[in-house]
């Protein structure tokens, strides 16, 4: 069965254009252009994950954001032309997922749907990394007695080598779908330095790791048991 996805969008051409793309993707959509209607049709659609813009006629979408959360725990993307630090802060603080400033590239807006997706809906959320137990549905993760911190970068790259730990995930690979570059030319040691925190946390020692080991020279794979 498809995901479902609300739109809440008062501008006609560009809810079309959204819904047009994400049902080519796949997905089930629903659009509404007020607050009222997003509240009422939240309940009954039952969507998976909800795109809002701020700017409604009938009130503000961060007055919304909320209630729209605490319907089933429901991820919220942001769409919105306010591009503001503190709007999208606020936005943030009161339940949003992820935020994304107008105009929008779509490419950009499939992976960050999928991201936010794929942390709601995990398809393993207990793992054991030698003693070190990790529960991502918690984001917690504890040997024995006590408690290990983890980002939630660290977690979600954990996550995801966990989802595939029978192939090597190469490092583009990571930066498209754990950070968000679309670039894969982007120049950036985000995954080789988080990796490297991850192995001070987790390995027995770092400099020789039985874990989360390097392969083909740019990819990585994590030797984990599931006990989900």
């Amino acid at each position: 069965m498809p995901e479902r996805i609300l739109v809440i969008e008062d501008d006609p051409i560009f809810s079309c254009v959204v819904r047009d793309n994400l049902v080519y993707d796949g997905y089930q959509v629903d659009t509404v252009a007020t607050a009222s209607a997003a509240l009422s049709r939240v309940r009954t659609f039952a969507p998976d994950l909800i795109l809002l813009d701020l700017t409604l006629p009938d009130g503000d979408g961060l007055t919304i954001c909320p209630q729209l959360r605490g319907v089933g725990k429901v991820p919220i993307i942001i769409l919105s032309a306010r591009g503001q630090k503190l709007d999208k802060i606020r936005g943030l603080k009161l339940g949003a997922d992820d935020y994304i400033t107008k105009p929008i590239d779509f490419d950009e807006l499939l992976a960050r749907i999928r991201a936010v997706l794929r942390r709601a809906h995990p398809t393993v959320s207990l793992v054991l990394v030698g003693r070190l137990l990790i529960d991502f549905r918690r984001q917690r993760a504890t040997c024995g007695t006590l408690q290990v911190r983890l980002t939630h970068r660290e977690f979600e790259l954990l996550r995801y080598l966990a989802e595939r730990r029978d192939r090597v995930v190469h490092r583009d690979e990571l930066l498209r779908e754990v950070w968000g570059y679309l670039d894969s030319t982007v120049m950036t040691r985000a995954v080789d330095q988080t990796i490297a925190r991850l192995r001070k946390k987790i390995e027995p020692d770092p400099h020789h790791p039985e874990f989360l080991r390097t392969a083909h020279r740019d990819g990585y794979c994590l030797n984990v048991e599931d006990r989900s």
